[in-house]
């Protein structure tokens, strides 16, 4: 058999092994271009993706918190700060066992359990090797505690940092407020790049007012890390701007003899300068220690606050709502001359009552007798209740609405502070909307003494009162006077003025009978015009707590404490050349010529000792 053979086409091998070589070829061009494509998309397009992320691997983002804006009053005195403290601060990473080193401590330190869990919660938050605070402001007893244990407890120790602290406490509480610890609600509508690493935030006051002047602005560093994120090297680092420090114009020294004054009563006192509407005092009484707000108040204490009866969280000057009763008997009077209603010489006669046409009812006077025949001057000078009855008849509702409203009754009076009351000026249209119910005569009546719907709050009442005393010229109240920067310093709010156009026989004699009020012999308040070089314009008043039965007489030693009547004063001085206005309201003490006239006579006597001012 013969074998077989294959004949080998050589033309066919070269070619296929040709193609091959073309298309393994060809593969490697496009992958090559792929890879080309890649490069440059890496290295040129996403580079500056691509350096961040890699970047953000090995850099870390460190806020660095600015130092927090001073306060001081009108002469350079520290009313808000920031002082060294001593915290106890933990590293859990550190730590063996730290449920029963938490155990030691709060037996040790006595720390409550709110303490512990508020540790526990901000812990869970960082890394295990970041340091946490389980105790700010530590004391001195403290310290010696820890300082003789301090060997026992490995990832335990003492670390200083800058707490705000008020040295005034409740002498300044209201008005400066306080900083506290940032909440979830806050933090979801706070600027994440300005309050990264900040842990406080002002609450109230002009703390809370100014908070972005107050705080500054956040500097950052960035801290080169390994892959546990643990701190190896600062590569750069954009220093914090420090809150501005502000100035007010409060005198810290006026705003403690206007509190002292009020003594056991609790109140409000509020003094203007009327000439630039500066505020001079803002006392609310009682107050409280805002400082232990800061480092985290017990809830124990803080329930004791709420619920005493006295209510010193309340805002009494700003928030406060009261009658003003007869301190607003010289704008009633105001309106009367300027609707021509009335005339300065026109004499009304006080039986001690009043009555409406066809109403058997009686709107009694404060008088039992009453006080005769009186004019204007004598009505406001003995605070004479029938005169003003007649007058609010005569006048209307819608009179009296249409002209007092333009003192700032009824609305805010655009201080800078947050949380004002704008009170309330009742109208026939208020009433309408808010009661359903039509406006009665006997309501015009009662509001011309200052009572019924009326409400003001003793900002309010200092802030017309200084109006009046201007003539009309109408200033905007505002506390911070200048806010002074690293580099700059600014003015404090602007301040929006106004004009009330008055007759001027018609304001000189309301201020004429509002001096007679001090300095005549049957003035309300002739108990302060004495040994004075100059002349006090005011007017007493005081306002019901509850209303009296028309038969019923009414005794305030036979009555609750808390029912008695209120106390109200407003004044200002020099009455030639007004300087200060001053609004008191003493809660329950019952007359506005022996309880409030003195507070501000206190106030305005000090204020103007300075100005050696020459007997009138």
């Amino acid at each position: 058999m013969s074998p077989i053979y294959s004949v080998r086409d050589n033309t066919l091998e070269n070619r296929l092994f040709l193609e091959r070589i073309i298309a393994a070829f060809l593969v490697i061009i496009l992958l090559t271009i792929a890879l080309t494509v890649r490069l440059v998309y890496l290295q040129i397009v996403g580079h500056e993706h691509y350096s961040s992320m890699a970047k953000s691997n090995s850099v870390k983002i460190v806020p660095l918190t600015p130092t927090r804006g001073i306060i001081y009053d009108t002469k350079g005195r520290v009313l808000a700060e920031n002082t060294a403290s001593y915290s106890l601060e933990l590293i859990p990473e550190q730590i063996e066992d730290l449920d029963d080193t938490l155990a030691k401590l709060q037996v040790l330190l006595a720390i409550p359990n709110e303490k512990i869990e508020q540790f526990q919660k901000t812990r869970k938050r960082q890394k295990r090797f970041v340091s946490s605070s389980l105790l700010l402001n530590m004391n001195d007893e403290e310290l010696a505690k820890f300082a003789v244990v301090r060997p026992y407890f490995p990832g335990v120790d003492i670390h200083t940092q800058m707490v705000r602290n008020y040295p005034y406490a409740d002498l300044t509480a209201h008005v400066i407020g306080y900083v506290g610890r940032i909440n979830e609600a806050e933090i979801k509508t706070l600027p994440i790049s300005e309050y990264r690493g900040s842990t406080h935030i002002g609450k109230l006051g002009i703390e809370s007012s100014y908070e972005t002047v107050l705080h500054g602005k956040t500097g950052y560093a960035e801290i080169e890390t390994n892959v546990q994120a643990r701190s190896l090297n600062t590569l750069n680092e954009v220093n914090p701007e420090p809150g501005a420090n502000l100035y007010l114009t409060l005198d810290i020294e006026l705003q403690k003899i206007a509190y002292d004054a009020l003594e056991n009563f609790n109140g409000a006192v509020v003094a203007i300068d009327i000439k630039t509407g500066g505020v001079l005092t803002f006392v609310s009484r009682p107050g409280f220690d805002p400082n232990p707000f800061v480092v985290g108040i017990s809830n124990e204490a803080y329930q004791a606050l709420q619920s005493s009866d006295n209510q010193p969280l309340y805002n009494r000057a700003l928030r406060g709502l009261y009658p003003p009763g007869s301190t607003f008997k010289p704008f009633v009077a105001l309106a009367g001359l300027e609707n021509e209603v009335i005339n300065g010489q026109q004499k009304l006669f006080c039986p001690g009552y009043y009555q409406l046409p066809g109403v058997p009812h009686k709107y009694r006077d404060w008088r039992k007798g009453g006080h005769g025949s009186v004019n204007l001057h004598e009505a406001i000078t003995q605070s004479c209740d029938v005169y003003f009855y007649r007058l609010a008849a005569s006048l209307g509702i819608d009179n009296i609405y249409n002209f007092i409203k333009k003192f700032g009754f009824g609305e805010k009076t655009g201080i800078d502070l947050d949380g004002e009351k704008p009170g309330l000026l009742p109208s026939r249209d208020w009433k309408a909307k808010q009661k359903n119910r039509a406006w009665y005569p006997g309501e015009t009546l009662i509001t011309g003494i200052g009572q019924g719907y009326l409400q003001v709050t003793p900002l309010q009442l200092a802030t017309a009162t200084a109006t009046l005393a201007n003539h009309g010229n109408v200033v905007t109240p505002f506390l911070v006077e200048k806010m002074v920067a690293a580099h700059e310093t600014k003015p404090g709010p602007e301040v929006h003025k106004g004009v009330i156009p008055l007759k001027a026989d018609n304001i000189n004699q309301i201020i004429n009978a509002m001096v007679g009020v001090i300095h005549s012999e049957r003035g309300t308040a002739k108990s302060i015009g004495h040994n004075i070089p100059y002349q006090i314009a005011g007017k007493t008043g005081t306002a019901q707590v509850f209303n009296i039965k028309q038969n019923a007489k009414y005794n305030e030693h036979d009555i609750d404490f808390k029912l008695r009547d209120h106390a109200l004063f407003i004044s200002f001085a020099p009455a030639d050349n007004p300087m200060i206005a001053v609004a008191v309201i003493a809660e329950n003490g019952g007359h506005g010529g022996s309880v409030a006239a003195p507070i501000a006579a206190k106030v305005i006597k000090h204020y103007l000792k300075d100005f050696h001012l020459e007997q009138p």
